[in-house]
């Protein structure tokens, strides 16, 4: 049993004052926040408010790029050139620095999000591409799905990777997540995802939607904030892992 885990949420995606979760909230129980970057939501108001409250909050802050379609929240592929796309990663994270420390925190790590995140699980041209622009703003940390193609793209380049899980998302039997069009692909019930971060906490696994076992050896684990119910959620696993004498704590 691990004595300490990160939690962290995806947070910072209010868009002209709409917001899709409750920041101040969830940034009062995670230890790590990937901030959007605009480019599938959030715009710099709503960015700098929830930066400044994550400095406030002692929480440490990621860069949360994405894919530019905001219109489908960056959950669609696009079928970027890799140096597009390396400069448009690099601009979302160097923006982003701007803002915190403008806040007085800093941009400590990477987290692709949506249809990014998974796409370089198995593409090595967009994989690359998202791993030169982190080289080329300053070798940060990089949070990831294992396994991925990404990881060891990453590895190779002297990049520390931290490998991931997700408290509240549906896996599939090759450790890839189910995807939002299906069935059970978000879990919604308090109590199964508290025991599914215990469950990453103790075993270093999750339990697939078959009913098998995968081995992700997950340093961080996510709860996303837009999820419905998120601060209810996040809240039964802060309790939890108080039962269980797991502290949460940033790996950085």
């Amino acid at each position: 049993m691990s004595t300490t885990i990160d939690l962290n949420a995806d947070l910072g995606e209010t868009t002209a004052g709409n917001p899709v979760a409750d920041d101040a909230a969830m940034l009062t129980m995670v230890s790590s926040a990937n901030v959007a970057t605009g480019f599938h939501a959030g715009d710099p108001h709503s960015i700098a408010g929830t930066l400044g409250d994550a400095a406030r909050a002692g929480v440490v802050v990621g860069a949360h790029p994405a894919y530019n379609d905001p219109v489908a929240f960056g959950r669609r592929f696009v079928d970027y050139a890799p140096a597009e796309l390396a400069d448009e990663v690099l601009y979302q994270i160097g923006a982003l620095d701007a803002l915190a420390r403008a806040q007085g925190t800093k941009v400590s790590y990477v987290k692709p999000h949506g249809a990014l995140y998974n796409t370089i699980v198995h593409h090595p041209a967009h994989a690359q591409a998202v791993i030169d622009a982190i080289k080329a703003f300053g070798d940060l940390p990089v949070m990831l799905l294992p396994g991925g193609v990404a990881v060891d793209i990453a590895e190779k380049a002297g990049l520390r990777v931290i490998r991931e899980a997700f408290a509240d998302r549906g896996y599939n039997p090759d450790g890839t997540l189910v995807s939002r069009r299906e069935p059970n692909a978000i879990l919604h019930d308090p109590a199964q995802v508290a025991e599914r971060v215990l469950q990453v906490a103790a075993t270093g696994s999750v339990t697939a939607i078959d009913g098998s076992e995968l081995k992700v050896a997950a340093e961080s684990v996510c709860v996303h904030g837009d999820s419905p119910g998120s601060v209810e959620l996040t809240r039964s696993i802060v309790a939890r892992l108080a039962e269980e004498g797991i502290e949460i704590r940033s790996v950085l």
